[in-house]
């Protein structure tokens, strides 16, 4: 078995090492970081498929400004470990995620998600009673289409099983500048030197990858599609209009399925816009959360 990350050697690169600790709940332990003030209106951050709390970086401490924010690793990433497969399924994670945040008595006031992190928000909203708005991030809400939709999960799965898959895609990743290479194509986004240098540590590690691998196997995007027209939360979708990995027409369709949902464009940045320009984002996600949150303190 492939050995986890580590805190003391891999973790010293992470951003807002001091905001960072770690909350036994349900079996496993998660990592998580803290920001702002006890008493703010508290905000829940949730990443996207592979990767961690340091996509955050330059968000998080902007929000945290007018905001309590609580930011976790996901179920099998990063350093947060301890969950079994099944537990990266959109349902099971999204009731691993309530019971982290029943753990931390943090009863968020709104919740911010990234691509797939956008779609366990609102499935923590219509599973767990969430009613607060939702931020989606270059949300991945859109199943893919046609034959796609049953073969991309059942690949995922096939390579999830297949031991060698994942040391394989690490020893590739890890190699000179791939990383850098692999998040321009899969993105067109263009992050600083401190994000890349977290993302190169992810992709090398194999347990990290196959964490991603038993995700996108388990996300079921078809049922949640299903129930969009039962979110009584607020959304907010912010969308890059050079995402190479969400199309913003996908974007355009999932803003039709949330009823009373608002989409703001951003041009010319892609999938990571919240790592590229964190400023412009965190003024579209104030501007949408004040009246929302008014009296929330």
């Amino acid at each position: 078995m492939s050995a986890a990350l580590d805190w003391d050697s891999e973790g010293r690169l992470w951003p807002h090492r001091e905001a960072s600790e770690f909350v036994a709940s349900g079996g496993a332990r998660w990592h998580v970081q803290r920001f702002g003030e006890p008493g703010a209106p508290r905000l829940l951050l949730l990443h996207g498929t592979g990767a961690s709390v340091h996509s955050w970086r330059g968000l998080a401490p902007l929000l945290a400004e007018q905001y309590e924010i609580l930011a976790c690793d996901l179920p099998r990433h990063a350093f947060t470990g301890g969950h079994p497969p099944e537990n990266t399924s959109l349902v099971r994670m999204a009731a691993t995620t309530a019971r982290l945040l029943d753990t931390c008595d943090f009863a968020p006031d709104a919740m911010i998600g990234h691509s797939a992190g956008a779609a366990l928000a609102l499935q923590l909203s219509l599973d767990h009673g969430f009613r607060g708005p939702v931020v989606g991030l270059n949300s991945a809400l859109r199943p893919f289409p046609g034959l796609a939709a049953q073969l991309f999960p059942a690949v995922a799965k096939v390579l999830f099983v297949n031991p060698l898959v994942p040391r394989l895609f690490s020893a590739a990743a890890g190699f000179g500048g791939e990383t850098e290479r692999f998040l321009y194509r899969a993105t067109h986004s263009r992050i600083d030197r401190e994000g890349l240098a977290c993302y190169a540590a992810l992709l090398r590690n194999p347990r990290h990858t196959k964490g991603a691998l038993a995700m996108m196997a388990n996300w079921d995007l078809p049922t949640l599609r299903t129930r969009m027209s039962e979110v009584a939360s607020p959304v907010l979708l912010i969308h890059s209009d050079k995402d190479a990995a969400i199309p913003l027409d996908w974007a355009r369709e999932a803003h039709g399925w949330l009823k009373g949902s608002q989409l703001e464009v951003l041009e010319g940045l892609g999938h990571l816009a919240h790592e590229e320009a964190p400023e412009q984002v965190a003024r579209l996600v104030h501007r949408f959360l004040e009246p929302h949150l008014a009296g929330a303190d």
